[in-house]
């Protein structure tokens, strides 16, 4: 029994550090998106609510040349920090694209893709951690 107690509370503790990790890495990414010019940018934790990842970053470009610019600084910047991207969705030209980190996931939009995909309602369970307008 006490074994049992020992193996779910270390199995916490995997779980809670993973899970700060997530949100250090989404911190990272919102760093590099507002150096990038990002704007209304939006870090929530989905824990909880959401069973393949811990932490969302949503954030808006003016153009779909910027959307490629800031998908390229925030893979660069994080790949050399120890953290590439496992997949990548969507294309500049589309107007969002979606980079996974594992427990992260950084949603870039254009100024229309981001109210047509309204995220924000569809995760408004989360928490906000960061919100910058």
């Amino acid at each position: 029994m006490a074994r049992m107690a020992s193996e779910q509370t270390e199995t916490a503790q995997i779980d809670t550090a993973q899970a700060e990790a997530a949100l250090l890495l989404a911190r990272r990414a919102v760093d590099i998106a507002s150096d990038r010019g990002a704007h209304d940018i939006l870090l929530l934790d989905v824990r909880g609510i959401c069973f393949y990842a811990d932490a969302f970053v949503l954030l808006s470009a003016e153009s779909k040349r910027q959307v490629k610019a800031i998908e390229e600084e925030i893979g660069k910047a994080l790949r050399a920090e120890g953290h590439p991207v496992s997949h990548t969705e969507g294309e500049a030209d589309a107007g969002w694209i979606l980079m996974d980190f594992g427990d992260t996931i950084v949603h870039i939009f254009g100024p229309e893709e981001r109210s047509f995909y309204d995220l924000e309602q569809l995760w408004r369970q989360a928490v906000q951690l960061v919100r910058i307008q």
